[in-house]
């Protein structure tokens, strides 16, 4: 079977960031033709369209990373009921200039992680919105608000818990399908 090459993104810029923890326990529990590469976020300007004509360096590198990929996943806390303003700016820098949008047909997936019982969900259809406005094919079952606790995740991405670790492999055992069938309707080399 082909090697899927998913590019992910990390909503928060924190060091400790429990989204980070669950990017790691989400590659630990992927299959094994999936490979995963981290699209850092944290050194992009302010997005202005002023820059359209001329791309910063940062903001074509995150282009070019976003093009090597099959598919993205965004892991994300919650701000304020929203996504984080560094993954808005982030996305703003991929989908633009007009005519460029890095994620246009390309299968994406979002999750994210929350102390508080109900994860990220607000913040997550917030993205899903975004997501579809760029015309990036989402998969938008299984859905996954993640409470996490200390008790469940190790800092290594070991997960502790049973039913959570077979949701989370259930989880990208789908990412996988979903991306498999989205590539056969709108092939890579096509995009």
């Amino acid at each position: 079977m082909t090697t899927q090459h998913v590019g992910y993104f990390v909503g928060s810029l924190a060091k400790g960031s429990i989204n980070r923890i669950l990017s790691k326990s989400l590659i630990r529990l992927a299959p094994d033709n999936m490979e995963f590469t981290e699209i850092p976020i944290g050194n992009l300007p302010l997005y202005s369209y002023d820059f359209d004509a001329d791309y910063p360096p940062e903001g074509r590198a995150l282009k070019e990373a976003i093009a090597k990929v099959d598919a993205v996943l965004f892991v994300s806390p919650e701000y304020n009921r929203s996504i984080p303003g560094a993954l808005k700016n982030a996305i703003d820098w991929a989908s633009r200039p007009w005519g460029q949008n890095s994620f246009a047909r390309k299968p994406s997936a979002v999750i994210g992680a929350s102390p508080g019982p109900i994860g990220t969900a607000v913040a997550q259809q917030s993205l899903k919105q975004v997501l579809a406005f760029c015309n990036s094919p989402l998969m938008n079952a299984l859905e996954a608000y993640v409470h996490y606790t200390p008790e469940i995740f190790g800092s290594d991405g070991e997960v502790h818990d049973a039913s959570t670790e077979n949701f989370l492999r259930d989880y990208m055992r789908e990412f996988h399908e979903f991306i498999a069938r989205v590539l056969t309707v709108l092939p890579k080399d096509e995009l």
